[in-house]
């Protein structure tokens, strides 16, 4: 039977398409691969850190069959969880809440604990203009409070769940210029904390939010604004890093790549490689301190994508 070339070219890119699909989701499960998951709005600024440890990693579990590593990013916390459940990501490195967000969404399970450049933990400070309306977290009503975006530990979920647990109804704002109810707290993201403190310092939203390392940091909140700025509190601390991996994990790659990145911090060759990037890591078992903080991370998380999104 005679066939158009036209009709012959659909026909060869539509094989070509049945055919390489089966391909593309072999080399995403292939044994001996593992893959290391990052939620990032700029991967190009972390992909080189995250490749140095991935490779420290896998260059030290070939006795449990992995010789390979990848990096998956993943633009938010959705994605990142839709990885997690199709065992596409095997492991992943976030903040507190953002953990506990996959563990939620994913059933991902925390391995680890991880300390960046020698912090453990940190926490959240609420700030406002030292002349601005308000004094304290209980005359927010009827204002303005920015956060920094949906997955931030110290400048989303542990404010939020603090609003919530003060009696604070919230609500967000479909830009700086709307105007919350009476009643409620209106809340907007600003994505950067250079942008929260710039806002407050502006007048455009009444009280910010940031971790207390963003606060000492002069990249993040310009010495100059710090005469016009007050602090009105200051969170509990909670653990910085969390290390997740996915509920299914092979459990001897899973053991392997608890005690790798147990002695990290203790290996001078892995130390060195990660100060080229000016990024020191060392990683703990968490004790009962800690279970008990992502724990209550994990219930606020749970309530603020319940009561609020």
């Amino acid at each position: 039977m005679f066939r158009s070339p036209f009709r012959l070219l659909i026909l060869l890119v539509g094989f070509a398409i049945v055919v390489g699909l089966p391909d593309r989701v072999r080399a995403e499960d292939a044994s001996g691969v593992l893959v290391l998951g990052r939620v990032s709005d700029d991967p190009k600024s972390q992909y080189e850190q995250m490749k140095v440890l991935l490779d420290y990693v896998v260059g030290r579990m070939g006795d449990v069959g992995i010789h390979e590593g990848r990096i998956l990013m993943a633009r938010d916390a959705v994605q990142m969880a839709s990885y997690l459940r199709r065992g596409r990501v095997d492991w992943v490195s976030e903040t507190g809440a953002a953990g506990m967000l996959l563990q939620q969404h994913a059933g991902a399970e925390t391995l680890l604990l991880s300390e960046r450049n020698g912090i453990r933990r940190y926490h959240t400070i609420y700030f406002a203009r030292r002349d601005g309306p308000v004094k304290s977290l209980d005359q927010l009503r009827g204002h303005r409070i920015a956060f920094q975006n949906r997955t931030s530990t110290s400048a989303y979920f542990i404010p939020a769940m603090e609003l919530l647990d003060l009696g604070l109804p919230m609500e967000i704002l479909g830009s700086l210029f709307d105007a919350p109810a009476e009643t409620s707290v209106g809340y907007v993201f600003a994505r950067t904390e250079r942008n929260i403190a710039t806002w407050v310092h502006k007048g455009l939203v009444d009280v910010g939010t940031v971790s207390n390392l963003d606060w000492s940091d002069p990249q993040h909140i310009p010495e100059f604004f710090k005469s016009d700025l007050v602090i009105l509190r200051e969170s509990e601390e909670v653990p910085r890093g969390v290390e997740m991996v996915r509920k299914d994990l092979d459990a001897r790659v899973r053991a392997r790549l608890h005690e790798v990145l147990l002695g990290l911090g203790d290996d001078p060759t892995a130390v060195a490689d990660l100060a080229k990037f000016h990024q020191s890591l060392r990683f703990f078992d968490l004790d009962e301190r800690d279970r008990r903080d992502l724990k209550r991370l994990h219930a606020g998380v749970i309530r603020v994508t319940s009561e609020i999104e």
